[in-house]
């Protein structure tokens, strides 16, 4: 198993930058490994890096590229809905001649692959969810997106901060970099919440993601409730939960486990 103490390289290692036109918008993807494609899809942040994923590298091709307004890709201001961003993805996937894979998202990408799925269930073996936004579920309220400062948002996001030191500023100039790309990715998520982190339609379709689907959540998830899980469960077809204890909103990046229970998922 691929050991994480050596976080925070661009590209990470085990993968490769590319960088497409999609319909006239930059587009950067990293991949690494072979065998199976694994998409995944990130949440409101990109700028933690996509470590956690280095160990599935040694059992599948893992894809990832940055949303639009997000990380190293370009941006398109006409990019303002669930259903823009996944036209496209449909095109990039047209790029890279996927026809069929694995799809994983988490929290707001979490969201938007539960929606690729009801329109496009075919394309999809296994789906991961992630702590997914998109239901709306008012007895489960997270804190509004943009409502915190940098350090409660670290505290929200994991419960050990050394996770995340890897990916932190080191000095001044560094801070000023951090907070303008944070900025920017939230400026980017917002466009695409303006009316809140869920589609009220969505329960009415999630009865066609037939495809198996694992739910990962942490207990003590602050950002997107735990309780959240339930309505989840309830509406999927074919899903089932790995849950954790001790681990932020981003558990893949704290917890070797929760990696590890969406491999053997996977696999």
């Amino acid at each position: 198993m691929t050991a994480l103490g050596d976080r925070g390289e661009t590209p990470p290692k085990g993968f490769k930058r590319h960088e497409y036109s999609v319909n006239g918008v930059k587009t950067v993807v990293h991949v690494g490994g072979q065998g199976r494609p694994v998409v995944y899809w990130h949440g409101a942040g990109a700028w933690h890096g996509i470590d956690f994923a280095r160990p599935w590298t040694e059992r599948f091709k893992v894809i990832a590229p940055y949303h639009p307004g997000w990380g190293e890709s370009g941006d398109d201001p006409r990019l303002d809905s669930m259903r823009e961003y996944l036209l496209h993805y449909l095109d990039l996937f047209d790029q890279l001649n996927l026809a069929q894979f694995d799809l994983v998202g988490f929290s707001l990408g979490g969201w938007m692959a539960a929606e690729f799925a009801v329109a496009h269930s075919h394309r999809v073996r296994k789906l991961v969810l992630v702590a997914p936004a998109g239901l709306p579920d008012p007895q489960h309220p997270g804190p509004p997106l943009g409502s915190w400062s940098l350090d409660e948002m670290y505290s929200y996001l994991v419960s050990d901060l050394a996770v995340l030191q890897p990916y932190l500023p080191g000095g001044s100039e560094d801070a000023q970099r951090h907070a303008e790309a944070i900025a920017r990715e939230l400026h980017s998520a917002g466009r695409l919440v303006a009316h809140g982190a869920f589609n009220p339609r969505l329960e009415r379709w999630l009865h066609r993601v037939t495809m198996p689907t694992l739910l990962v959540w942490s207990r003590a998830d602050r950002i997107a409730p735990f309780g959240r899980s339930t309505r989840w469960l309830e509406l999927l077809p074919n899903a089932k939960l790995a849950e954790f204890e001790k681990a932020g909103h981003l558990v893949l990046d704290e917890l070797e486990e929760a990696r590890e229970a969406v491999a053997r998922f996977l696999a």
